[in-house]
């Protein structure tokens, strides 16, 4: 005979198994974050996008180029005339690093004077920007090295090299320039699509939610009215966001304020959407909890490009952060906030947080019972 004791854990045992959202969490969601965190967060330096300004190639530059193209860490993917090329690209965010030979860089190698390389990154992400230029001078070293062991081996003397840096949009590399439209689309989103659909499914699991439906007011009116608070209150958090990072951490506002603005209010209503859309599918507020909180902070922060570069991750995790929300408003938000572009150049992250938010609306009120079971 089965004891007391066996046979409540068996019991036990077939509650669970008989849930399938409790055996995903258990099971499911520990072999997703194990994979997500081993190959999303990486500070390594892969696949980077590179821009070459060679104002005399010869045979010498070219084989340093070519060793800078064939190792893991780069891409040479353009070839520019001058900086203001450069600029071009970083502001359609095309590449990461512009890599900038002197004049007369093979004669001055050989012979007399000082050969100097220039490299010019992205500043509005400080710390990968640093680590980008971190490696191509690693790269470089070796590359200039091998050519100058050659010049030594023939009649000449090498003379020495020097590699420069710059950070453009955020010369003094403050870290504040990054984390300010990081935190901008964490707290909308949290405040947005979490408390969003709590709220919803609080209704629901009281039972108060058929009392609503049984008024005057048309269903979705009461759902709009539920979330007209947390619009205004993101509202107040996105101006109180601009305000210190402006006055107190000195992150300045170099574009439109107006396209600013409206970026932030396309995503708010995306985020609200989203809200919306999870209140439809779940029946409590933990279940509410676990997918917004679970399902949407960690890969926002994983996978938005907020703490880790995408190009370095998977390409299978680059497809999937290509869903991410957070990945395009903060691109945009950066763009226009540190660089001070205009609408041409961050109309692709605007269109599609807006077809997101489209799409997340649509299949929102398609989802809403009027009767709930």
């Amino acid at each position: 005979m089965k004891s007391p004791f066996l046979s409540f854990v068996l019991k036990e045992f077939k509650h669970i198994f008989r849930d399938r959202r409790t055996m995903l969490i258990l099971l499911g969601m520990p072999i997703a974050q194990i994979l997500l965190f081993g190959f999303a967060i990486s500070t390594e330096v892969k696949n980077s996008q590179v821009a070459v300004l060679d104002p005399m190639p010869d045979a010498t530059t070219r084989r340093i180029i070519a060793r800078v193209d064939a190792s893991e860490y780069f891409n040479v993917t353009h070839r520019i005339h001058d900086i203001a090329e450069a600029d071009e690209l970083f502001r359609k965010g095309d590449i990461s690093l512009a890599l900038m030979f002197s004049e007369n860089f093979t004669s001055n190698l050989r012979h007399t004077g000082e050969a100097r390389v220039q490299l010019v990154a992205d500043g509005c992400e400080p710390n990968q920007a640093q680590m980008v230029t971190g490696y191509m001078q690693q790269v470089l070293s070796q590359a200039i090295s091998a050519e100058q062991f050659k010049v030594q081996s023939s009649k000449f003397n090498a003379a020495p090299f020097s590699v420069s840096t710059r950070m453009l949009y955020n010369p003094q590399s403050k870290s504040a320039y990054n984390f300010v439209p990081g935190v901008m689309g964490m707290i909308l989103l949290l405040i947005c699509a979490m408390m969003t659909s709590v709220s919803i499914v609080r209704e629901k699991e009281t039972g108060t939610m058929e009392i609503l439906l049984a008024s005057p007011m048309p269903p979705l009116g009461i759902i709009i009215a539920k979330a007209v608070p947390y619009f205004v209150l993101s509202c107040v958090n996105l101006t109180t966001i601009l305000l210190l990072s402006k006055f107190v951490l000195q992150v300045p506002v170099q574009g439109n304020l107006v396209l600013l603005l409206g970026i932030s209010m396309i995503y708010i209503l995306l985020s609200l959407a989203l809200g919306l859309f999870v209140s439809n599918i779940v029946r409590t507020q933990m279940a509410a909890v676990l997918i917004s909180g679970m399902g949407f902070i960690m890969p926002t922060i994983i996978l938005s490009g907020l703490m880790f570069p995408i190009e370095s991750m998977p390409k299978i995790l680059q497809w999937i952060s290509c869903i991410i929300p957070a990945r395009w408003f903060i691109s945009a938000i950066r763009k226009v906030m540190i660089e001070g572009v205009g609408l041409v150049y961050v109309w692709k992250e605007v269109l599609i947080l807006s077809a997101t938010a489209l799409v997340l609306l649509a299949a929102s009120i398609k989802q809403f019972k009027v009767r709930l079971s």
